[in-house]
């Protein structure tokens, strides 16, 4: 699907409107990379939410979307409930819940109402969506939205992982951290191998901050968008984009630049980095990461038996949740793909049931820097 772009910064061809998932491990420069898109004058993408999965692993919950009363338990669940953290989205819930109702019969298309009401917020005419844990559940995302291109971020892991130790949310400590970042590298090689090229790219941290033109023009390129020059300004966004109470994305107020790189050298216990470097060695040397000491360090026994356990049951239990999703998709019965739904400017969806939309009221106030940020 493509539509034909207006404003000045749009390239001269046909504006893609592909949904963006920019995905990797926590704390790799997933924040940092959202709102480098987000100052892009043609794209937004929200703060994280926690509806997007919990939705789909829910949908056989919700009845037959056909059903309009069905499609109002969606809109409700998406928009009342707290834990779906759409209020930082700045929309009006009920304006929300109406679009949602009008959508196309599916659960991909009530989120995707969602993603798009923001991006008419800003009067932006192309969505994306940042959440790191989408790395673990590509299918899932894919499966919702089978357009999206794939953006991800990779970061040397002896830094995500002292990182990692010092977020107050973080509560796995350092054996899961590094099983989180390679677990992340290894999924990222399943979709560059599965996806098309013009669908998933990978980035480096370490690259985008030391060079960023030339990865965000790498990144548009990938994207079929302009560059634009306010993309190497993206604290100028950070009060829209981030919310107040993630107190530990301080960076992100502050230009682009390279000092968090290498902290692991100061942070990581010797236990830590020779476990990193022994379990993810094959991991760093895919993406140009040097091992600290030139060779494979062994690590003590008892880490990596803890390790060893850890990988096991946690492949155990994605190889179990995969058989049950199969069997509830076998019941459901029902496409869970993204249809379209266009939002109009003025806000208004097409309804999905041939009913007439209800007008919607004036768009969502923003200020004049929200929506159009400064290029």
């Amino acid at each position: 699907m493509t539509n034909t772009a207006t404003d000045d910064h749009a390239p001269d061809h046909a504006a893609s409107d592909r949904p963006i998932f920019i995905v990797g491990c926590p704390r790799s420069g997933t924040t940092l990379l959202q709102l480098m898109l987000h100052a892009h004058p043609a794209i937004a993408i929200p703060p994280e939410n926690r509806f997007l999965l919990e939705l789909y692993d829910r949908r056989d919950q919700f009845g037959d979307l056909r059903e309009r009363h069905n499609r109002r338990k969606v809109a409700k669940f998406i928009v009342k409930r707290r834990r779906s953290k759409v209020r930082d989205y700045g929309l009006n819930p009920s304006r929300t819940k109406r679009r949602i109702v009008q959508a196309a019969p599916t659960v991909g298309s009530a989120a995707g109402v969602v993603f798009r009401s923001y991006a008419a917020r800003f009067g932006k005419r192309r969505w994306g969506d940042k959440r790191p844990a989408y790395i673990q559940r590509l299918d899932t995302v894919l499966r919702m939205f089978p357009e999206a291109q794939v953006i991800h971020i990779v970061r040397d892991g002896r830094d995500c992982v002292s990182s990692l130790k010092r977020m107050p949310w973080w509560d796995g400590g350092s054996m899961v951290a590094i099983w989180t970042w390679r677990s992340a590298i290894v999924n990222g090689r399943r979709a560059r191998a599965r996806l098309s090229p013009d669908s998933y790219i990978e980035m480096r941290y370490e690259d985008l901050v030391t060079a960023p033109e030339d990865e965000l023009r790498r990144l548009c390129d990938f994207l079929g968008e302009e560059f634009s020059e306010a993309m190497l300004e993206p604290q100028r966004v950070a009060d829209v984009a981030v919310p107040d109470r993630k107190v530990w994305h301080t960076r992100t107020y502050q230009a682009v630049d390279d000092k968090a790189m290498q902290r692991w050298r100061n942070e990581l216990e010797p236990w830590e980095l020779d476990l990193f470097e022994f379990v993810a060695a094959p991991q760093m040397r895919l993406h140009g990461y040097e091992l600290s000491r030139g060779r494979r360090p062994f690590p003590p026994l008892w880490p990596l038996l803890r390790f060893l356990k850890l990988n096991a049951l946690r492949t155990l239990a994605r190889v179990r949740n995969q058989r049950r999703d199969a069997a509830r998709q076998e019941r459901y019965g029902r496409s869970v793909a993204a249809q379209p739904s266009p939002i109009s400017a003025d806000g208004a969806t097409s309804p999905s049931d041939g009913s007439a939309a209800t007008p919607a009221p004036a768009p969502e106030h923003t200020t004049q820097s929200e929506a159009a940020p400064a290029s």
